[in-house]
């Protein structure tokens, strides 16, 4: 029997509804184990990391939520739908996606108006009448991501950086419940990465935010609002929850299989990784 989606009983005070919940999940290809096991829950009012290597599974986590690869066995349960039971197509429209992959795929010559009304529709390359509201509902929210100027200008004329906020105005155009952070900082230079993610500490502090998920594998990018962790390991769960019970110099040695020492300075994580030995040649 699946379990109470609030929790709790008695006087104790009640825990906050999950959003998502992840039971058992598992992934084989060809006989290959691309994730194994997975169990993660995630509540309102929380906003989660996803730290791991490169091949720990990541990536492949996301497609199994966005419905883009299917299980070989586990639940998934997100926004209070049952994958296999429901649309995911539609589940899909409540989750909103910011990837340099998303980026790629947008027009030269859209302006940044165009691109935030097209994520009403989860489409590409909008070229159909704007309504009034669609037109103003867009421009409130490149103003909440501090491009309001950029309304006009082409996809081809803006910089990393803001191209990087448009797709987040985008993404919150259909008022998505849960937001998705592939990975956003990649190609942003550290002025501009650093702006960013101040963005991203003052969107979590919002009032109605959604849920962030930011999925990366530098620890530095884990501003104050990131309240969880969930560390990938090899397609396995290493650990998972607050922060400051999961972010450690032992769970990053072994998260990264390399000796590494992970200090916090004024709310901000950095990492120095042990030099290997070279050889002598």
């Amino acid at each position: 029997m699946r379990r109470n989606d609030h929790g709790g009983n008695g006087s104790s005070p009640r825990p906050a509804p999950i959003r998502l919940r992840v039971e058992g999940l598992s992934i084989r290809r060809n006989g290959i184990r691309i994730l194994e096991d997975i169990h993660w829950t995630v509540r309102r009012g929380e906003h989660w990391a996803i730290l791991g290597a490169n091949g720990s599974g990541k990536t492949s986590l996301l497609r199994a939520l966005t419905g883009y690869f299917m299980p070989t066995s586990g639940d998934i349960r997100l926004l209070g739908n049952d994958y296999g039971l429901t649309d995911w197509r539609e589940v899909r429209k409540r989750i909103g996606l910011v990837s340099a992959s998303l980026g790629e795929m947008m027009a030269p010559d859209e302006p940044a108006l165009h691109s935030v009304v097209s994520g009403r529709h989860a489409g590409i390359d909008h070229r159909q009448r704007i309504s009034r509201k669609d037109r103003e509902k867009a421009g409130q929210l490149l103003e909440q991501v501090e491009c309001s100027h950029l309304a006009m200008r082409t996809w081809n004329c803006l910089s990393q950086g803001e191209r990087q906020r448009v797709l987040i105005g985008r993404a919150l155009m259909a008022a998505p419940p849960l937001l998705v952070l592939d990975e956003p900082c990649a190609g942003l230079d550290p002025a501009a990465r650093e702006t960013f993610l101040q963005f991203l500490e003052g969107l979590g502090h919002r009032r109605g935010a959604p849920i962030l998920v930011l999925v990366t594998h530098h620890v530095e990018e884990l501003v104050e609002t990131f309240s969880h962790v969930l560390m990938l390991r090899k397609g396995r769960v290493l650990c998972s929850g607050p922060h400051r019970d999961v972010m450690n110099s032992r769970n990053l040695t072994r998260l990264l299989d390399t000796p590494a020492r992970l200090r916090r300075i004024r709310g901000r994580y950095s990492l120095r990784i042990a030099a290997r030995p070279s050889s002598v040649v």
